[in-house]
């Protein structure tokens, strides 16, 4: 593995991680915003990622194939019935008085939030050790 192969896994890790936050910040920032159908109500965001090998080929440490993290999708969960809510003075209220909350569990988005910046926060570290091992080899020549 070459050490631009660490570059382009780790800066597609980062990428990654920065679509999870951006969907868990939209997620808890539209936590309370109701609807008076689970369609109008806002729907929670969940990325789904792939990993896939750029220049697929023979295995092994001397393979020029890169593996990259890519978000292949980005769902959205539909409030139900359980995130329904008896509110009659709400102005979203349908004709019963009910209003819908979208799926958006905060311990699990919070948790989530952690998850993707240490994970993101671990990708720097591994692009900013292997621009440092780049340039001590560069003064091994010297």
């Amino acid at each position: 593995m070459s050490l631009n192969q660490i570059f382009s896994i780790a800066g597609s890790s980062a990428t990654a991680q920065t679509i999870r936050l951006n969907a868990v910040a939209s997620n808890l920032a539209n936590a309370g915003s109701a609807g008076s159908t689970p369609e109008e109500a806002y729907q929670a965001l969940k990325p789904v990622f792939t990993v896939f090998q750029d220049n697929p080929g023979p295995a092994g440490p001397l393979s020029n194939a890169s593996v990259q993290v890519k978000v292949s999708d980005i769902q959205r969960i539909t409030a139900t019935n359980e995130q329904r809510q008896y509110e009659p003075d709400h102005p979203n209220a349908d004709e019963d008085g009910y209003v819908f909350y979208p799926k958006v569990n905060l311990v699990s988005e919070m948790a989530d939030m952690m998850s993707a910046s240490r994970s993101y926060q671990t990708s720097i570290e591994i692009m900013t050790t292997a621009k440092k091992m780049q340039q001590r080899l560069l003064t091994l020549g010297q």
